[in-house]
C-alpha cells in the first residue's frame, strides 16, 4: 500500500502541494485529477524522487520512500510520449530494465516476450518501433513498465496524445491488465474521462489540496462544491446546487420556459432555456424532442427537486 500523509511543497513562496494525504491500496488504480498547475506533476516528482517535499511522509508497503534514492524505490513510470528506444525492437525495449539490473539477455528477452503477450502483443517482440501502431507502442510502454514487477506504477498522462477512439480502447485494455496483474497505480491526468474510466478511486486536486476523493460514482452523485461540479462536467451549476441531467422533466404539464439559444449537436441540440436562477443548459436528442426548438419559443420543462444536488 502507498500511504501519503501531509505532503507539502512550495516553489518560491507558491504552495504547490498543501498537506496532501492519499492512499493507494494493493491492486488499486487511483487517479489524481486536476487542472494544469494544481500540483499533480509535483506530487509525481516527489514520489519518483525528483523533488524533496518540505513536509509530510510517504510509505510504500511500510518502507519510508523519501529516505530512498530513486533507483531503490521500485517504481515504474509510463509517459505520454512512450519514450521507446527507436533502435531497439519491441522485446528489447521491454527487456532493457531487466538487462540493466544484471539479468542475462536471453532470460530478459523471454520475460519481455511473456509480458508482451500479457498486454496483447504476443508474437510482436521482433517488431521495430517504427512498424508499431500508436496503440501497440502504448502497450510496449506498459509492458516495459510492468516487467520489472514494480511495487507502484506511476502514469503521467499517458493517453493525452491519442485520438478519441484509440484512447477509449487503450483505457479499457490498461484497466484490464492492471487488474489482472494486481499492480497498484497512480494516474495523473486533467481529463475526467480518463480518470473515471481507468480508476477505481479519484482524488480531485485544486491549488495543491485534495478537495474531494471517492469512487467516480460517488463524486458524480455528490460533488463537494460548485468548483468540483463544474470540473467533473456538470453544465448547470449554481452557488449552492447543481442540476444533473436526470433532474429535468420534459413534457406536458411542466412549466413553460423560454428558449434562449439552440446549437446543433451530432445527435440533437444543445438548448439554453430560462431557468429559475439563470439559464439552464440541456442536451436533447431527436427522440426527446422531434423538432428543433427555436429561440424565443417555449419549452415545457420542470425539475425533480429530489434529484437536485446541494452542497450547502
Amino acid at each position: 500500500m502507498l500511504q501519503i500523509d501531509g505532503l507539502s511543497l512550495a516553489y518560491q513562496r507558491r504552495q504547490v502541494l498543501d498537506a496532501v494525504s492519499l492512499q493507494v491500496a494493493p491492486g488499486e488504480t487511483v487517479a489524481l485529477l486536476g487542472p494544469s498547475g494544481a500540483g499533480k506533476s509535483s506530487l509525481l516528482a516527489v514520489l519518483a524522487g525528483l523533488q524533496r517535499p518540505d513536509a509530510g511522509s510517504v510509505r510504500l508497503h511500510g518502507r519510508d520512500l523519501l529516505a530512498l534514492p530513486p533507483e531503490q524505490r521500485q517504481l515504474a513510470m509510463m509517459f505520454q510520449d512512450h519514450a521507446l528506444f527507436p533502435h531497439l525492437d519491441a522485446a528489447a525495449n521491454v527487456a532493457f530494465g531487466l538487462v540493466e539490473r544484471g539479468m542475462p539477455r536471453r532470460e530478459a528477452r523471454q520475460q519481455a516476450e511473456a509480458m508482451l503477450a500479457a498486454v496483447g502483443l504476443a508474437g510482436r517482440g521482433g517488431a521495430a518501433c517504427h512498424a508499431l501502431s500508436g496503440g501497440e507502442r502504448q502497450r510496449v510502454a506498459l509492458a516495459r513498465a510492468l516487467v520489472c514487477r514494480p511495487q507502484l506504477l506511476l502514469l503521467d498522462e499517458p493517453f493525452s496524445s491519442l485520438d478519441t477512439d484509440l484512447k477509449q480502447q487503450l483505457l479499457a485494455d490498461v484497466q484490464q491488465h492492471l487488474l489482472a496483474l494486481q499492480v497498484p497505480a497512480l494516474l495523473v491526468t486533467h481529463d475526467r474521462h480518463e480518470a473515471f474510466t481507468l480508476a477505481q478511486r479519484v482524488a480531485i486536486l485544486q491549488h495543491g489540496r485534495i478537495v474531494q476523493q471517492g469512487s467516480p460514482a460517488e463524486i458524480l452523485a455528490r460533488p463537494a462544491s460548485s468548483w468540483v461540479a463544474r470540473f467533473v462536467g456538470f453544465h448547470n451549476v449554481f452557488a449552492d446546487y447543481a442540476i444533473p441531467p436526470q433532474a429535468f422533466v420534459l413534457g406536458d404539464g411542466q412549466p413553460l420556459r423560454r428558449v434562449l439559444a439552440v446549437a446543433p449537436q451530432a445527435d440533437g441540440w444543445r438548448v439554453s432555456v430560462q431557468g429559475d436562477d439563470g439559464p439552464w443548459q440541456l442536451l436533447l436528442t431527436a427522440r426527446e424532442l422531434p423538432l428543433c426548438p427555436q429561440p424565443g419559443s417555449s419549452l415545457a420543462l420542470g425539475l425533480r427537486p429530489e434529484a437536485v444536488l446541494r452542497w450547502s
